[in-house]
């Protein structure tokens, strides 16, 4: 069977995801290194725009230790209580009022995941996988 047609990812397999953390990952390059006017005003406004909305910088603008593939810049790493506050903090009129601040002197890869529950194991969601493999062939 060609797997590749139908890929198959069981939510279910990535444990209680009660009261869900979210995170959003940026891959952060500034030019030169050195921030702008415009990159430290956003930086001395945006903790305001998402405070209200439960974020929090875990890492902020920190090298990273690259183990495989190429990482050029640094790394950006906040959480939100669940997506929608994360959703609802990136796309508030606050957020979107500095956000060319960001834009226009750095380039970003930014994402937003949840995490898996507390009771998720790589194991137990690979049988999963392989139980709705079987049942689709």
């Amino acid at each position: 069977m060609d797997q590749s047609v139908s890929p198959v990812r069981p939510v279910t397999g990535l444990g209680d995801r009660g009261d869900m953390t979210t995170y959003l990952i940026n891959h952060l390059r500034i030019p030169n290194g050195v921030p702008t006017p415009n990159g430290l005003e956003y930086l001395e406004r945006v903790e305001e725009t998402f405070a209200p909305y439960g974020g929090r910088y875990l890492v902020l603008d920190a090298p990273v230790q690259s183990l495989e593939g190429a990482w050029s810049g640094s790394a950006v790493l906040m959480e939100f209580p669940d997506m929608d506050a994360a959703k609802a903090w990136y796309f508030s009129p606050a957020y979107q009022e500095i956000l060319p601040l960001r834009t226009g002197t750095s380039i970003s890869d930014l994402v937003l995941v949840d995490a898996a529950g507390a009771d998720f194991t790589a194991k137990r969601w690979a049988g999963q996988i392989r139980a709705e493999i079987a049942r689709s062939t």
